[in-house]
Formats: C-alpha cells, sequence, structure tokens
C-alpha cells in the first residue's frame, strides 16, 4: 500500500460545536487532521490505500459519514508557474522557458486568468504533459488527474463518486501509457 497526501474542503458543520473534530474521527477520518480556517473544513490526510482514486474515495466518504458536504479535493488543480515548478521539482525560470515555447513545443494552454499577469494552467494537462516529456513521473500525473475527476464528480454530484473516478482514471492511465 502507497501513502497518499490530498486535502478534502468541506462545510456543513459548526466548528464550534463540542464533537467536531471527534465526528470527524469516529467516521474513519483517524489519518487526517482536521482544522477550520477562512470558513472552510480543511481535512488534511495521508491515507493509505491501493490507488490515489481508492485513497480519494474512502475519505470522502469517511468525511461525508461525519456530517460534513464535501466541496472539493485539493491540492488545488489550477496552477501558476511557481506552483508547477514547485509540484515538478523545476525552477520557475524553466516552467517559464517551457510556457513560452523556449524549451520544447506544446506545453498547455492556461485555463484561466489568460489575460493577466498571471494565468492559472490546469494541473492534471500540465501533469500529463510533463510525464509525456520525462519531467513527472506517472504516479504524479495519475495523481493529478485523480484530483481533476474527483472534483468534476463532486461538481455534478455524481451518485457514485466511485465509478466516476475509476472511469475517469482509466480513461486518463490509458491515455498516459498510450503516450509514453
Amino acid at each position: 500500500m502507497k501513502r497518499f497526501e490530498f486535502s478534502i474542503i468541506a462545510s456543513g458543520l459548526d466548528p464550534e460545536a463540542e464533537d467536531f473534530e471527534q465526528r470527524f474521527y469516529d467516521a474513519g477520518c483517524d489519518d487526517a487532521a482536521i482544522a477550520f480556517q477562512k470558513g472552510h473544513i480543511i481535512v488534511d490526510f495521508t491515507r493509505e490505500a491501493k490507488s490515489i482514486g481508492e485513497a480519494i474515495v474512502s475519505a470522502v466518504r469517511n468525511v461525508q459519514a461525519a456530517g460534513a458536504r464535501i466541496d472539493r479535493v485539493e491540492p488545488d488543480p489550477l496552477v501558476s508557474l511557481s506552483d508547477i515548478a514547485a509540484r515538478s521539482g523545476m525552477t520557475r525560470a524553466a516552467m517559464t522557458q517551457y510556457s513560452k515555447g523556449q524549451r520544447s513545443r506544446g506545453f498547455p494552454a492556461p485555463v484561466a486568468r489568460v489575460t493577466s499577469d498571471s494565468p492559472l494552467w490546469d494541473w492534471a494537462t500540465v501533469a500529463k504533459w510533463l510525464f509525456q516529456h520525462d519531467r513527472l513521473s506517472r504516479d504524479e500525473a495519475i495523481a493529478a488527474a485523480a484530483v481533476r475527476a474527483a472534483n468534476e464528480a463532486i461538481r455534478s454530484r455524481a451518485g457514485k463518486l466511485e465509478d466516476a473516478l475509476k472511469g475517469s482514471l482509466k480513461a486518463y492511465e490509458k491515455e498516459l501509457d498510450q503516450a509514453a
């Protein structure tokens, strides 16, 4: 089993309640740190599982069992060039060169704040590109895709998060294997 680190951002419970943290512990979040920041419940997991998808699905179930509503999974799927550099272990300068096509062609286009001085990229798309260019591991690219798939399922309030996540990850893994 591997260990996976991620956070679930949730809402719907009173952080002032006497049993606030205990509810999470009793629901199976004994491998997480619970906090309340900026109006959100933050559940930081270090979860052992066979796959990132399995880890996220089980954590979502546990947080829901505590009575909280799942808002999203992090690390944040939108990233700046500085975020990309930090997540990939590369320098900010190198990422700037990649984004401008000075080191390699085909770097993904930003998806948000495109017209600003600080655009944002979709981490799963960038992670796939970095994997294809031997700059990121397959596991890291899959983890990025898992967080994106989980958030898409949460946004659409898919009835079965597990099924949605498994389907998305199988397709993504197939894409990665074909691209390698």
